[in-house]
């Protein structure tokens, strides 16, 4: 997704330290998508915390779940986990429901975000847990579910075109 907007995409690993990622001189900073407990990634979040407003960031799935850590919140284990396609979503923002694809098994804690910058964007109209997340003052934001699934015709792509519009908008000072 990131390719057909026109970026460069540099993959480097999930332990590549602050300092590392610096000097390839990222325009935005994507955190993925991958498995397991995101409070096991502790390089990561550490990684993380320590970019928050030198880049715009754009979190997907796990990638939500460590940029809200990286935040100081809380994330839990899903007694079942969401799993597939056609989960609503509600948009706070805009009041729209989008259909999600999703794969996981953990969740950021919605009153541990009281003690952070973020605030909550998108919610599962399924079971009310956090969908979504921003900062807008650093210019980070993240999704639980996968908007590069595109499940739900395309409902979700408009993200991608918002992390680029903030990747432009950081380049020229904005």
């Amino acid at each position: 997704s990131l390719n057909s907007h026109g970026c460069n995409v540099v993959v480097v690993p999930y332990d590549t330290d602050a300092a590392t990622i610096e000097k390839l001189r990222p325009d935005g900073i994507f955190i993925s998508n991958g498995p397991g407990d995101p409070t096991d990634v502790v390089a990561t979040i550490d990684t993380v915390r320590s970019l928050i407003g030198k880049y715009p960031m754009f979190g997907i799935c796990l990638g939500h779940q460590i940029l809200s850590l990286a935040y100081g919140a809380k994330t839990y284990k899903l007694k079942f986990g969401h799993r597939g396609g056609n989960h609503p979503v509600l948009n706070v923002k805009t009041n729209k429901v989008e259909i999600t694809s999703q794969n996981h098994s953990y969740a950021v804690d919605t009153e541990s975000l009281a003690d952070t910058n973020l605030t909550v964007t998108h919610m599962n109209l399924l079971d009310n847990t956090v969908e979504g997340v921003e900062c807008r003052q650093d210019k980070v934001f993240g999704v639980q579910y996968h908007p590069e699934s595109a499940p739900g015709p395309q409902d979700s792509s408009y993200l991608f075109d918002l992390f680029i519009k903030e990747i432009t908008m950081s380049k020229e000072g904005k």
